[in-house]
């Protein structure tokens, strides 16, 4: 079929893999899995709009999400550093080598390497991935000049575009996007390796609601199963919250002292104490003194 999703990549230079404004952890785990298969045999990188949230960092490669949305050109800039400081700027090519001169003017050190910031922009990919999302609000990308990169959505539901945007979906009704890229990376023989296969199951998890949500199909444990015998682990997290930290451990949370309550006296059900009677007659001295015993024996 000439618009799969395998031709396409194969026919791709470079490929950008694009989360929404504010992702699901499934969402993500699709993206990374996504991008970590494709990334064996194309130039592919992978962004988002947000910050990421603490409980993605336990998915393999989660460091590599930038909020670039590409590395066409580099800008380098000086930072809190004055231009009028500059007498000028060269450059040279020495051995096939980039160099680039700064010189100061008379009076004046040069800008440190702390004060170096480099940064990148412009899109380079031929081919944009969207992965999750709603509508086309949710990827602020679709309003930039794209040229002419295809563009992909992959998700549970066909995304909603309001202006001309021309993009390929490859939605489908699933438990969750995990479940769909699993399918498109078996159908497209793409690597998988066990830290893909990883979050693929983790996002599935999380996607279903520990697979028991009512989008659950004979299909979902088919991809599950093919995950694990890629060699994907169940990595089960445990819901943390402000309970499983000590008083006073969250910042911007004040302490709460707990009243103490002085512990009650327990009385047993033991019988009553009996009073000794007014009328009861003293025991006998004799009673009170060391006793003496004798024997006699009998040769």
């Amino acid at each position: 079929m000439e618009n799969s999703f395998s031709q396409i990549i194969n026919a791709s230079n470079s490929v950008l893999v694009m989360l929404p404004t504010k992702p699901y952890f499934d969402q993500v785990a699709a993206a990374l899995g996504l991008y970590l298969s494709l990334s064996t045999k194309k130039e592919t990188s992978i962004s988002c709009p947000a910050d990421m949230l603490v409980e993605f960092h336990r998915l393999v490669g989660v460091d590599k999400i930038t909020q670039d949305l590409g590395n066409k050109n580099m800008t380098m800039k000086f930072a809190g550093y004055k231009a009028a400081d500059i007498e000028k700027v060269s450059y040279d090519i020495e051995n096939g080598e980039f160099k680039l001169t700064v010189v100061p003017k008379s009076g004046f050190m040069a800008p440190t390497k702390d004060q170096v910031d480099i940064s990148y922009s412009g899109i380079s990919a031929d081919t944009i991935i969207l992965v999750g999302g709603a509508n086309s609000s949710h990827f602020p990308i679709l309003g930039k000049d794209l040229a002419d990169a295809k563009i992909l959505h992959i998700g549970t539901k066909a995304l909603a575009l309001t202006g001309n945007e021309n993009v390929l979906s490859f939605a489908r009704p699933a438990a969750s996007v995990s479940e769909i890229v699993s399918a498109l990376i078996f159908e497209g023989n793409f690597d998988l390796g066990a830290d893909i296969a990883t979050n693929l199951i983790a996002g599935i998890e999380e996607g279903s609601r520990g697979l028991k949500s009512f989008e659950v199909t004979a299909e979902t444990f088919v991809a599950m199963a093919n995950l694990m015998k890629a060699g994907g682990r169940r990595v089960l997290s445990e819901r943390i919250s402000r309970d499983n930290y000590p008083m006073g451990s969250i910042p911007g949370e004040k302490p709460v002292f707990e009243k103490t309550v002085p512990e009650q006296p327990v009385f047993s059900q033991a019988a009553p104490i009996q009073e000794e009677p007014e009328d009861a007659k003293p025991a006998p001295k004799d009673w009170l003194e060391p006793k003496i015993y004798k024997g006699t024996s009998v040769s």
